[in-house]
């Protein structure tokens, strides 16, 4: 979410349009673009002409241009135009922190985040993490890194510049609720992404599986089934799946992760305007379907999330508890390009097994998904989780 700065003489002005595109150009020959990105920001025979733009920018110009850091910004203006707060362009740097992110290991101070008007919303705050040590928590809102304002930017964008070298510095400027703003300085380190947490919970003396996924990184599947399994031979009668604050992530981990509790069957369909329709099955094998599932969810489950919790809930293997999801119905792919940089645009809408999109037409947010049973933790008792509760015994009400 770029922040748009008043143009510097009337000159550029005029140019951005041309620039924009020619930084596409310069990018990779545009042939080799996803098509939605391609017919809307290029035409095949506009090519020399931005080439020349770009050329003469770069010969005439008062001063000399950095055509990289052009190329950048292009790329950058040129999906903003697309209105679509779920397509990004990466630079070469960005990329590469956003593979370390899927990957479930990078390099920063530890917390799950959402973009919100102010900056960045602090969702969770890792275990034994520089953040949790610089007394960052859930619910403070990040508005500044390094002093400069992150208002506007999307959360890859404004994440970007918080990740770093481990043993680097980074300061953040930060707002808890009800209180002023406070300056800190946190040292970055190797942060392991904790994607699976569980525990046993017990209600009337029956054990039930709690197993929380905070995000569908690479191989999180493979986590989740090890949980439940450990669990369920300790004698867990029924599990809750906890995909609260989990804001998504690959769509072949949710299909995966849904698959532990479907046995077969339809998980999710695709379809995008040069997308045919794609059916994702389940694949694998799953626990007994004779055991209960709740599904625990809030206004910040989305995407991948959205699609399990759909799944589940269309295919009556799971009630689902909570507050109404994100409501996100596109998906993205992520398309690298010559310089090292990467496309994540929206290229399609996912549906769940009864058909439905959860968003609201497009990229815009839906209503989401609603819960069976509604439940909302209160902040205010920090160490009890009503929520939580709520779903153990909605799970042990269909427990035999």
């Amino acid at each position: 979410m770029p922040r748009r700065r008043p143009p510097v003489n009337v000159t550029l002005a005029v140019l951005l349009p041309v620039l924009l595109i020619a930084g596409i150009w310069l990018g990779g020959h545009p042939d080799s673009l996803p098509g939605p990105v391609r017919s809307v920001l290029v035409g095949d025979s506009d090519g020399r002409l931005y080439q020349e733009a770009i050329d003469t920018i770069g010969d005439n110009y008062y001063r000399k241009v950095n055509r990289g850091q052009l190329l950048d910004k292009s790329l950058t203006a040129a999906i903003s135009s697309l209105d679509d707060r779920f397509s990004h362009y990466f630079d070469p740097k960005a990329y590469a922190s956003f593979q370390e992110a899927t990957q479930g290991a990078f390099e920063g101070v530890g917390m799950n985040v959402q973009d919100v008007p102010r900056g960045l919303r602090v969702v969770s705050v890792f275990a034994r993490s520089p953040a949790q040590r610089g007394g960052v928590k859930a619910g403070d809102t990040i508005i500044a890194v390094g002093g400069r304002k992150i208002a506007g930017q999307s959360t890859d964008q404004a994440t970007t510049l918080i990740k770093g070298r481990a043993g680097t510095p980074v300061t953040l400027t930060v707002v808890s609720p009800g209180k002023p703003p406070r300056t800190i300085t946190l040292r970055r380190a190797k942060v392991d992404v904790p994607v699976v947490e569980s525990d046993m919970r017990t209600s009337g003396g029956t054990k039930v599986a709690h197993v929380r996924l905070s995000s569908f990184t690479s191989g999180a599947h493979t986590e989740v089934r090890r949980a439940v399994d450990r669990l369920l031979k300790r004698g867990a009668k029924a599990v809750v799946l906890d995909l609260r604050h989990n804001g998504g992530g690959l769509l072949n981990e949710a299909v995966e992760v849904s698959s532990i509790f479907i046995p077969e069957g339809t998980i999710v369909s695709t379809k995008g305007r040069e997308r045919p329709r794609r059916v994702f099955e389940a694949t694998g094998t799953s626990i007994n379907p004779k055991i209960p599932v709740v599904v625990l969810v809030d206004r910040d489950s989305a995407s991948a999330s959205e699609i399990v919790t759909g799944a589940l809930q269309d295919r009556h293997r799971a009630r689902v508890v909570g507050t109404r999801t994100f409501g996100k119905g596109v998906f993205q792919e992520i398309r690298k390009l010559s310089n090292g940089g990467a496309l994540d645009i929206t290229v399609g809408e996912y549906f769940t097994p009864d058909g439905r999109n959860l968003g609201g037409g497009g990229v815009k947010q839906g209503a989401g998904i609603r819960p069976d049973v509604k439940a909302v933790d209160d902040a205010g008792t920090p160490h009890r989780d009503e929520a939580l509760d709520v779903a153990v015994h909605t799970v042990l009400a269909g427990a035999t």
